[in-house]
Order: structure tokens, then sequence, then C-alpha cells
């Protein structure tokens, strides 16, 4: 049996992290964090594209790990609260730029969820791009990067239930169409 990775994708604030750990306990599925936010809250949220690279790397490694896990459990799906995808959407937000290891196709998700920007902003001391205009960008380069990396992807909205709900939906819809992830490089 082949492990279904789901990964949330897209800008700060918006539900990602609440949505992915209700997946994880809807599927009984082990859910990896955002290991981008854990670097951020040890070293701060100021990174360079050196920093974007090696929280990519660790990020990917963790994935291959938990994928490991899954499929000596037997289980079914896998949760990612982002991915090193998503890492390289954030140079291209804070730099304009990706290094090649970012824009390297590696394991990809069999679908992305993206939670829309239709939830309100919340500071908690580590976002930071939360002007309108700032979000709107960041949804705009996080779908972006998904189709030129043609990636499988749905848009999710709502709170709540609704949001949960919705995300059900998307993967119901897309689970037999899910391409087969390859391996980080």
């Amino acid at each position: 049996m082949s492990v279904k990775i789901i990964c949330l994708h897209g800008p700060e604030s918006t539900g990602k992290s609440t949505l992915g750990a209700a997946l994880a306990q809807h599927f009984d599925a082990e859910l990896v964090t955002e290991y981008g936010r854990d670097w951020c809250a040890e070293h701060g949220a100021d990174t360079s594209m050196a920093d974007l690279v090696a929280i990519a790397e660790t990020h990917g490694a963790l994935i291959e790990d938990a994928v490991a896990r899954a499929d000596a459990a037997g289980r079914k799906w896998l949760i990612l609260d982002t991915d090193p995808v998503m890492t390289a959407v954030w140079a291209q937000m804070l730099y304009g730029q990706q290094d090649p290891v970012l824009a390297a196709r590696g394991r990809t998700a069999d679908l992305y969820l993206v939670p829309d920007i239709d939830l309100p902003w919340v500071a908690d001391g580590l976002r930071y791009l939360g002007a309108p205009e700032e979000r709107s960008r960041f949804m705009t380069l996080s779908v972006a990067e998904l189709e030129a990396r043609s990636l499988a992807y749905a848009v999710v909205r709502g709170d709540g239930a609704s949001r949960l709900e919705a995300a059900l939906a998307a993967i119901a819809a897309h689970l037999d169409a899910a391409p087969t992830a390859h391996a980080f490089r």
C-alpha cells in the first residue's frame, strides 16, 4: 500500500496548522509539523536564503522519515503542515527568487490543500506578512508555484467545520487522480 500525502500549502495565518491537525485526527494519520515555524521560533523570523535552503532540507528529511514510518505501520495517509515547496514560495515572497535547491523537484504531495486568505490574519510573534496586499501576493505566489510544478491542489474556504468539510471534499474528489510522490533529492 502506498501512503497518500496531503500537504497544507499557502500564506501564513490561514489555518494550515489547525486544518492539518484536524485532518490527521480524521484520518488517524501522522502530522509532520511546519519545520520552518519551529526553526523561526528558535532562531528568529529573519531568514537568509541559506537558512531557507537548510529549513527545506531538514523538513524534507523529516517528511522522508514520516513516510517510512507510515509505510512500515501500513498507514494510508500522511498529513504535512507545509513542505519544501512552500519554503520555495517563501523564498520567492521574501527575495523574489529561489535558490536552485529550492526550485528542484523533490518528493511532492499527492494533493496540496491551499487554505484561502478568507480568515483574519492573526499576529503571533512570528508572522509578519499580514497586510492585505501582502497576503494576496503570497496567495498568488503559492498557487503559481503549484501550477508551475504541475502539482494537484485545491483551494479550501470557510472556517472551522466548514473548512474541514471543504478539505475532505477536495481530498475525496482528487483521491483517484493523485500522482505518485517521488523521493527528495
